[in-house]
């Protein structure tokens, strides 16, 4: 089971969203390039970042920061936040992260997912994410009449690597993850499954991890390390040797 600690990132700083809301944020005092420095010296090895700004606007605004963690830490580092175009996925990969993750640009056009995979092979994460079951697309702004299962039997033989399984309901919440879903996910998938979304305590971690599906490849912490409810260093002893 690999943890994912996040970074999101606004003007700079490490900011949490709730349920996505950008009216409804919190910054912290600690700079994403020192944040993911505590998550290195902590024994992590996995980072999951989200572009905000490149949320908004489609542009890959926080590529340098980005490429310094990458060059300073030596993480493996999964990014998404509108990524749209090919040139923009080039542009990470060649910045040297490990996954670059696709969400409202690849559901709505699913011959540019398709292309991605083909053209930037085992580097294409996607993301779904979810309320009620039905994906959300554009800052999930927009809610979808598509069922999350039906997309993902559609796209499945592309060639996606990973998948990120969100439950917006649940995302910044603190309310533990919406795990019966991901475990759906998961069964059809062709490729392993993140669960995002929810994370309130060490407790959620222990039953990710108990879960023992091998579909199951990790779990992202967001807010719950930045409030202080779950410790880097109780966290750390989670990580798999």
């Amino acid at each position: 089971m690999k943890i994912f600690p996040a970074i999101d990132i606004k003007d700079k700083k490490c900011v949490r969203l709730l349920k996505g809301d950008f009216d409804n944020k919190t910054e912290y005092d600690i700079s994403p390039i020192e944040q993911a420095g505590k998550y290195k010296d902590n024994g992590f090895k996995n980072i999951h970042i989200v572009d905000l700004e490149g949320a908004l606007t489609g542009n890959t605004v926080n590529l340098e920061t980005i490429e310094e963690i990458v060059n300073k830490y030596d993480l493996n580092i999964e990014v998404g936040g509108g990524i749209r175009s090919l040139e923009s996925i080039k542009k990470y990969v060649e910045a040297g992260v490990e996954k670059v993750i696709l969400g409202s640009a690849a559901i709505k056009n699913k011959d540019f997912l398709k292309e991605a995979c083909k053209k930037f092979e085992n580097k294409i994460a996607l993301g779904l994410d979810a309320k009620d079951g039905k994906l959300s697309t554009s800052g999930w702004k927009e809610n979808l009449n598509v069922k999350a299962i039906d997309f993902l039997k559609e796209v499945n033989d592309f060639g996606v690597s990973r998948i990120i399984y969100t439950d917006i309901n649940r995302d910044g919440a603190k309310t533990s993850p919406n795990f019966d879903e991901t475990i759906n996910i998961a069964e059809i998938s062709n490729c392993p499954i993140v669960i995002s979304g929810g994370v309130s305590s060490i407790n959620d971690i222990k039953k990710a991890k108990e879960l023992n599906n091998k579909k199951v490849e990790g779990i992202i912490v967001g807010k719950a390390i930045y409030d202080g409810d779950i410790k880097l260093d109780e966290l750390a002893k989670e990580i798999d040797a």
